[in-house]
């Protein structure tokens, strides 16, 4: 069940992601930080989705650590694209916050596994 809300935060997320980087490259013109973001921000989805099928625990636990080092990636371009005035405050509060609700739960369930697998 944790692990469908996640995967729906992190789905969600993706799509935040990917409208905001179809604006900021349409209406500001920027797409070097913005493909950064584009792919870091929906990778996260689909690494917790591909952990479903994961061939074993230690697999499982590498998918989400993936999906939480794109989390952390994703964090730090959305901060560069605010520091840079290519986001405003309220989107980059916004889409900061989806991502670290996402990263908590991360690494939540990562803790979690490796709890119940010593």
């Amino acid at each position: 069940m944790a692990d469908s809300i996640m995967l729906d935060k992190a789905k969600d997320f993706a799509v935040e992601i990917v409208k905001t980087c179809k604006t900021l490259k349409e209406d500001k013109k920027e797409s070097v930080l913005t493909n950064q973001l584009l792919r870091s921000g929906t990778s996260i989805g689909a690494n917790i989705h591909e952990s479903k099928y994961a061939h074993g625990t230690a697999d499982f636990i590498a998918k989400m650590q993936i999906a939480l080092k794109e989390c952390y990636e994703s964090e730090y371009w959305l901060e560069l694209l605010f520091k840079t005035d290519y986001i405003e405050e309220d989107k980059y509060n916004e889409l900061k916050n989806a991502c670290g609700t996402i990263r908590r739960m991360l690494i939540s369930s990562i803790n979690t596994t490796k709890k119940n697998n010593d």
